[in-house]
């Protein structure tokens, strides 16, 4: 069963990064409750935003894809809890080097992003 659930939050988890590298808003609403949060910083500037402001602001901005940039996204730990999940991924992108700590749990037998926090490292 354990090897399922992972596959199922890598699966996810891709088409997280997927979405973000090509601005599929589709896909980002996919991935996402629709309740929740991101909580970061970007270069040393609080960030808070719902889900679906998070969204917006991937829609109206020009995509790594459309900037010529590689696709340099990665999984870099996973931890699996009964119907949740912390996943760390590393996202250089935009000219920002970014960490995710992804926190998922299974909403009616499907995997969803609930919380994102991110940093920014220099």
């Amino acid at each position: 069963m354990k090897n399922i659930e992972l596959e199922e939050v890598q699966g996810l988890i891709g088409i997280y990064f997927d979405g973000i590298y090509t601005g599929d808003v589709n896909k980002l609403k996919s991935v996402f409750h629709y309740q929740a949060f991101l909580f970061g910083d970007i270069k040393g500037e609080s960030y808070f935003k719902t889900a679906l402001e998070y969204i917006d602001g991937v829609q109206n901005r020009k995509s790594p894809k459309e900037l010529g940039e590689d696709c340099g996204m990665k999984i870099t730990s996973v931890e699996l809890l009964g119907d949740h999940a912390i996943v760390k991924a590393h996202l250089p992108m935009l000219g920002f080097n970014y960490y995710d700590f992804l926190s998922l749990s299974k909403v009616n037998g499907d995997w969803k992003i609930v919380n994102k926090l991110f940093s920014h490292v220099e």
